[in-house]
């Protein structure tokens, strides 16, 4: 088979990939979930036609949204996840013996099907003993809990579609509410490099800044996502993302990563200027 999959990022600039053979294509009742396969990114998954992820690079997106505040919070054991249905987010926290229970809330059922057939290496541990998922809404589910979590990680599609409700400031303020005292919010902040990217990361930061006391991104090298430049948020009611890393405790955890470590840490805080001049315009 001879084809090739694209992915617009602007209406000049696309990325595609060659695709040797589609292992799956169904309508569910919030989008198009499609996988594929090519030789040099492996299987990959698109919704809507927007590629979510690739066997390839998903390890950066992943470690990064997870062990970053993981390395922070001194004690993380009940932790919520909002969206991230295929896996990935699940996959990384379980690596940790410390954590207890872990709600993941997938508004598309239809999307964790799917991966825990075709990507069984991202969706390797969604049947772990600590994981329950829920299959509802996100914006609705935050809304019942007060002081209840940890750690919540907001691994969310971009701004439009199904998950479009998690990006208001309505749903951090509630994500806020459901933190205990010394809760850490993780969420993805989109590409800064693209204008209407951009606008999106103004749009998500400024809507985070009401909730919290403490805000900062850092960001990492995605190839596949919109100009591979990505951004992450740290939200949190007390620690700092970098003072309050404790290198030498996360190293004796012995984790094995192929792209996070604790240097690295430090240093995605370090964001070029035109990304601190994006995000200080609505400071």
């Amino acid at each position: 088979m001879n084809l090739v999959f694209t992915e617009k990022h602007t209406e000049n600039v696309g990325l595609s990939i060659g695709v040797t053979r589609q292992l799956y294509s169904g309508q569910s009742e919030f989008q198009l979930i499609e996988v594929f396969e090519s030789e040099d990114f492996g299987r990959f998954l698109a919704l809507d036609g927007f590629m979510m992820l690739t066997e390839k690079d998903e390890f950066i997106y992943h470690e990064m949204i997870v062990h970053v505040p993981m390395a922070v919070h001194p004690n993380p054991r009940n932790i919520l996840i909002i969206g991230g249905g295929d896996g990935g987010a699940v996959r990384e926290l379980c690596r940790y013996k410390s954590v207890e229970h872990i709600d993941l809330v997938e508004i598309d059922e239809q999307v964790v099907q799917v991966c825990k057939e075709h990507l069984p290496t991202v969706a390797s541990d969604l049947d772990d003993s600590r994981v329950k998922i829920h299959y509802e809404d996100g914006l609705r589910y935050i809304r019942r809990f007060t002081d209840y979590y940890d750690l919540i990680i907001v691994d969310s599609t971009d701004p439009f579609g199904p998950g479009e409700g998690l990006f208001t400031k309505e749903f951090y303020g509630n994500c806020n509410k459901a933190l205990k005292e010394d809760g850490i919010l993780s969420n993805q902040h989109e590409s800064p490099f693209y204008p209407l990217d951009a606008s999106a990361v103004r749009q998500i930061h400024k809507r985070v800044i009401t909730s919290f006391p403490l805000c900062r991104v850092y960001q990492a090298h995605i190839p596949t996502y919109p100009s591979g430049h990505w951004l992450f948020g740290f939200s949190s009611k007390k620690y700092h993302p970098v003072k309050d890393l404790d290198c030498q405790k996360w190293e004796e955890l012995g984790l094995k990563t192929r792209y996070y470590n604790t240097k690295l840490h430090k240093a995605s805080f370090a964001l070029p200027t035109y990304v601190e001049e994006l995000i200080r315009e609505v400071e």
